[in-house]
């Protein structure tokens, strides 16, 4: 039984939070020849990969890189999908050197084979830029062919993902050496994350989602988004809250429903998107769930209320009405600062109430 002796629970980290879900899983790094400038950059990340329990396979085009990684590499050629396997059960990390003429045919013959569910192609040019010029964060496969449609200037690199995906590799990021550290163990992110379908659901959040739904809240308000809130505060919204999942594992995004005492009445609270994922409309599936959640409650209506204009225009496309911050229940304004009160915005909508 805990005692007051327990200790307390160590600070979520994104890092934390990426090397747990990479935990007993092969990541392959290909490395086209000239993609590594600085080759400890990439060491220091294939270490904490290999030291985290994941497998980590470096497909290099110039065997010379694997050598100055001090990576084992693999005999050439002949090396069956066994061979490989019960060499990363010792190693955790090392080299494969493809044998084809073609490096990237050979890659990608070595992600079907292997089956693998995680290919990253290093890239000095890092990610890719979307369809209105845009740094593209996240893509799906329908959403790569329409870029190659429109003449994306890098054509054989989208060629090349694509032909992965299709083999069933479930992600591929495609970034530079120097970002690979940013782009697997950080929200943001530095290239492009593809994946064959967007993998968005929402749900209600369960307890192993709480650390990382605080991190979200901790950076809404620390960018001005969110109102900072006590302990007692961000438990009742953890009680209320829902998250964007990407393949049911990465939280794109949050809110909260909050019932009013009135029992009539819900505030839709602590909405935050990451960066990464806008535009995949997370905040409208968001919204959306919010809205049928407050039906199933039999609440007639939901408000929400923000200090910036370009959160209100969201709203306001979602169905909501701008309405005065005193139409809303005053249990709302209890304890409310009330300078940040006099900057916001409030908006409500009725709720189609479930028969």
């Amino acid at each position: 039984m805990p005692t007051r002796d327990t200790p307390s629970p160590a600070p979520f980290s994104e890092k934390g939070f990426y090397l747990q879900e990479f935990r007993g899983r092969t990541v392959a790094l290909a490395a086209p020849e000239g993609a590594v400038a600085v080759p400890d950059l990439l060491v220091a990340v294939i270490r904490e990969l290999a030291g985290n329990g994941t497998r980590v396979l470096l497909l290099p085009e110039d065997p010379t890189l694997a050598r100055d990684l001090g990576l084992e590499i693999l005999p050439s050629g002949e090396a069956r999908e066994g061979d490989i396997w019960r060499g990363l059960q010792v190693r955790h990390a090392l080299a494969l050197v493809p044998q084809s003429g073609d490096f990237g045919a050979a890659c990608l013959d070595l992600a079907a084979r292997l089956r693998l569910g995680k290919f990253v192609w290093l890239d000095p040019a890092g990610g890719l830029a979307g369809e209105g010029g845009e740094p593209a964060s996240f893509v799906d496969l329908d959403g790569l062919r329409r870029l190659r449609a429109a003449g994306h200037p890098r054509p054989a690199l989208l060629e090349r993902i694509e032909a992965l995906l299709e083999t069933g590799v479930a992600a591929v990021n495609v970034c530079s050496a120097e970002g690979l550290g940013d782009e697997l163990f950080t929200y943001a992110g530095s290239g492009t994350l593809f994946t064959r379908e967007r993998y968005l659901a929402v749900r209600r959040l369960g307890i192993d989602d709480y650390g990382a739904a605080l991190d979200l809240v901790r950076r809404g308000v620390e960018e001005g988004y969110l109102a900072p809130r006590s302990e007692s505060e961000l438990d009742r919204v953890l009680g209320g809250a829902f998250g964007a999942f990407v393949e049911d594992r990465f939280l794109a995004g949050i809110g909260a429903l909050l019932v009013h005492p009135d029992g009539a009445t819900g505030e839709i609270a602590s909405l935050y998107t990451l960066t990464r994922f806008l535009g995949e409309g997370v905040g409208g599936h968001l919204v959306t769930f919010a809205l049928e959640r407050a039906g199933a409650l039999g609440l007639e209506r939901v408000f929400a209320c923000t200090t910036q204009e370009r959160v209100g225009a969201f709203f306001e496309r979602s169905g909501f009405r701008a309405v005065p911050d005193t139409a809303l229940p005053e249990a709302r304004w209890k304890g409310y600062d009330a300078a940040r009160r006099a900057r916001l915005h409030c908006y409500a909508a009725d709720v189609a109430r479930k028969a």
